[in-house]
């Protein structure tokens, strides 16, 4: 178990600001404080540099006022947890988790939706429907957040990824987090811990009872992958009480400890990421006021279904993509009736007509 190495303090300012990204979520959060903290051109964080239009949005969207308007005020990024454990973050590897980070830059309110990995989605904006964790291992990081904006109605231009090494390092750097394991949850997070330790070339410990524990970092990084109890909707639970977890523990640090994961993350060489220094400063001066305040997953519990989808297998299905992406604005926009892209509509048709061919059974919400 890693311990809590203390040392002296670096200073009010600084625990501020580790702390203000930190709550921004983890991934945010880390990287940061890295622009902060230390020389970006020496770290091990790998830069993707786009342009102005190189991420493809829905134009129905970019040109109607009232989305603009209603949007204009969020920042929202894309937090990609790779299956990756080698550094391969760039591409050929799946999003093991997807998170849609939306950050009210007036209020400093933040929402975390999980879209979850085995929906079936148009992922590459033609006519290619698949699980959409597929568009991250098809095109990498770009296609992902087309992927989303294309499906979702959003304007998506940033994000950071993280391979497991990252996020391991990060929680032992904070001396652990504190998590709630249930009995059916211990035999498959210590098999998750088994796979990893192997790809890490490191020793791991097992989980031997349940009920609320300090958990290790790779012990919560195989919590956060367990998806054989509750399936994957349960799964990204345990990812967005982790974040959480991380959150409550960065609280309880002095601000060298918070350093310490800052620079764990980072030279793991498992960041990947298009946000740029200066960007980030400008949100510094609210540093205060930033909060996470509500968390969801996508598609929507009242609108979405299961069942076997041909070659997918089994897949999580967007039942009617037109409410789901409808309730989406209005739970992170506030928009209430939101009428969503051409493309969307047609998108969500034909997801309908799949369905029906594998699912005919299948019954649809009111």
């Amino acid at each position: 178990m890693a311990g809590k190495n203390k040392k002296k303090k670096s200073g009010n300012k600084v625990a501020k600001i580790v702390l203000f990204v930190i709550e921004a979520a983890i991934l945010i959060g880390l990287l940061s404080a890295l622009y902060i903290l230390k020389d970006f051109g020496k770290t091990g964080v790998i830069r993707a540099e786009f342009s102005d239009g190189d991420i493809k949005m829905n134009e129905q969207v970019v040109n109607n006022e009232q989305v603009v308007e209603k949007m204009k005020g969020y920042r929202n990024i894309a937090l990609f947890g790779v299956d990756s454990t080698a550094g391969s973050l760039t591409k050929n590897t799946r999003s093991d988790s997807i998170i849609i980070a939306s950050v009210n830059m007036d209020t400093g309110e933040i929402k975390l939706v999980s879209v979850y990995r085995d929906t079936i989605l148009n992922i590459d904006g033609i006519d290619k429907y698949k699980k959409c964790n597929s568009a991250y291992m098809f095109g990498g990081a770009k296609q992902a957040m087309e992927m989303l904006n294309m499906n979702l109605d959003l304007n998506i231009t940033d994000f950071v990824a993280v391979g497991f090494e990252g996020l391991k390092e990060a929680i032992d750097a904070l001396g652990g987090v504190w998590v709630e394991v249930e009995k059916a949850e211990i035999v498959h997070l210590n098999n998750y811990q088994l796979t990893m330790s192997e790809d890490l070339d490191c020793d791991y410990v097992k989980v031997e009872e349940p009920g609320y524990q300090l958990l290790d970092g790779l012990q919560a990084v195989a919590y956060c992958r367990i998806r054989y109890v509750g399936s994957d909707f349960q799964r990204t639970e345990r990812q967005r009480e982790v974040i959480n977890a991380i959150v409550d523990q960065a609280k309880k640090a002095d601000p060298q400890e918070l350093v310490d994961a800052v620079n764990s993350i980072v030279e793991s060489g498992n960041v990947y990421t298009s946000i740029k220094p200066e960007e980030i400063l400008e949100m510094v001066p609210k540093i205060a006021e930033y909060e996470i305040v509500d968390e969801g997953g996508f598609p929507y519990e009242k609108y979405r279904g299961t069942g076997k989808m041909g070659s997918e297998g089994d897949s999580v299905l967007a039942l009617d993509l037109e409410k789901n992406v409808q309730w989406l604005h209005e739970f992170l926009f506030g928009v209430e009736d939101y009428q969503v892209s051409d493309i969307v509509a047609s998108y969500s048709q034909t997801i309908r007509e799949k369905v029906a061919k594998y699912q005919p059974d299948m019954k649809y919400p009111e």
